[in-house]
């Protein structure tokens, strides 16, 4: 499958114009995908079978949004975890406010714990963390001296956690059993020039794409790291990407209008979709 890129498949999903998209997850319970614009304080999600659209404003900035057991959801915010009940109402889960420090990208774990990601707004080394969240709201700073906690997630048999830590340059992953992990170790460096690691997803082989924030790419690498596939995405910044639809075999891809020139990149902040791209993972919900 090693290649250049599909840009002839690659559609529009939603044409949006999201200050930061990000973190695409589907709702296998509803049907829908879910994603977040960060900076514009919204969760977003759409219904590809029959195109129906919801808007979900948020209080402070918003890294993450994921499906909950049971319905509604959980949000990695500004100042902590929180969760949406299906009503809409409103409730902390963890808060842990640190100043001039917000949430970014979060993954929830096979065993249903939320591992939460943060980073300082002005990008300092060391400013973020990674966190592992428990549905009863306990937390435990698993990753401490983070630069912009980012792309997380686990192979198909639960046994491996990878991760990337964005100015690093790297995909890294670890052994892991439940909520430790060990053996960090380099899968993938991406090279200069390519952009930089930002979301991730993992699918039923076990590879790893990931979306290239000042790439304009997604990226495939096998699970012994070698670099598979690349698809070109019409924005440079790319953030995340996300399997979803039916048989889980469409590839969303969220993308961001900051820093795109929208003469140059009219679809800057869409949210694209590469149909019948591979087989993704079933996403386990939040179990809290």
């Amino acid at each position: 499958m090693a290649g250049t890129g599909k840009t002839a498949r690659l559609e529009v999903a939603v044409r949006q114009g999201a200050l930061l998209g990000e973190g695409p997850t589907w709702d296998a319970e509803r049907g829908r995908l879910v994603w977040v614009d960060i900076l514009a304080s919204r969760v977003h999600t759409y219904a590809p079978a029959d195109g129906r659209r919801t808007v979900l404003a948020t209080e402070q900035h918003v890294g993450a949004a994921k499906p909950r057991a049971g319905g509604g959801l959980v949000v990695n915010l500004r100042d902590g975890v929180g969760l949406y009940d299906g009503d809409g109402s409103f409730s902390w889960l963890h808060r842990e406010p640190v100043a001039g420090r917000r949430g970014n990208d979060a993954a929830v774990a096979p065993d249903g714990a939320l591992w939460a990601g943060t980073m300082a707004y002005d990008e300092r080394p060391g400013g973020g963390t990674l966190s592992r969240v428990a549905p009863d709201g306990s937390a435990v700073t698993v990753l401490a001296d983070v630069g912009i906690s980012n792309g997380t997630g686990w192979s198909p048999d639960g046994r491996l956690m990878y991760y990337i830590d964005t100015p690093t340059r790297r995909i890294d992953v670890f052994d892991t059993d439940g909520p430790e992990i060990l053996g960090r170790r380099t899968l993938a460096r991406i090279e200069e020039g390519a952009g930089f690691p930002d979301g991730l997803t993992v699918d039923a082989e076990g590879c790893v794409w990931v979306a290239l924030w000042g790439g304009g790419a997604v990226r495939r690498y096998t699970p012994d790291g070698r670099l598979d596939r690349t698809v070109a995405v019409p924005a440079s910044n790319t953030t995340s990407c996300a399997f979803g639809g039916p048989g889980l075999r469409d590839l969303y891809i969220t993308t961001a209008r900051t820093g795109a020139d929208p003469a140059a990149e009219p679809l800057a902040g869409s949210l694209m979709v590469l149909p019948d791209a591979g087989e993704g993972l079933v996403q386990p919900p939040f179990a809290g």
